[in-house]
């Protein structure tokens, strides 16, 4: 007898997702823009998936991104984060979702500075 494998676990990510972001706390980050990498994680209640309406579409991801770009000046990397995951988190599908942003032009000599969040219900 055989049973049918169960899925249990579905995630739909974006990575290296590059926007424009007036973004930064010090003087000479204001009034400009700058480039933040973002690679961001949506774990989804598993089910099974057939048509584009049965997931998150991925693409939601860059819309709700530029959304947040369009507000205006923000302090912190970590508040962008929070904003977005806050976001991607209005679809009731998604469990979890994980935000990561890279300011690469945040420190000299590294490649990227940045934080991550994750919320959950």
């Amino acid at each position: 007898m055989s049973s049918e494998p169960i899925l249990d676990h579905l995630t739909v990510f974006v990575r290296g997702l590059t926007v424009q972001a007036a973004i930064g706390i010090h003087d000479h980050e204001h009034g400009r823009t700058q480039p933040l990498i973002l690679d961001v994680e949506l774990d989804l209640t598993p089910h099974h998936v057939d048509r584009l309406a049965d997931t998150y579409n991925y693409e939601a991801v860059p819309a709700a991104a530029a959304a947040l770009v369009q507000v205006g000046h923000i302090g912190l990397v970590e508040t962008f984060a929070e904003r977005l995951a806050r976001s991607l988190m209005t679809d009731d599908r998604v469990r979890s979702v994980r935000v990561k942003v890279a300011k690469p032009e945040a420190l000299a000599g590294a490649e990227a500075a940045g934080c991550s969040v994750t919320l959950s219900r």
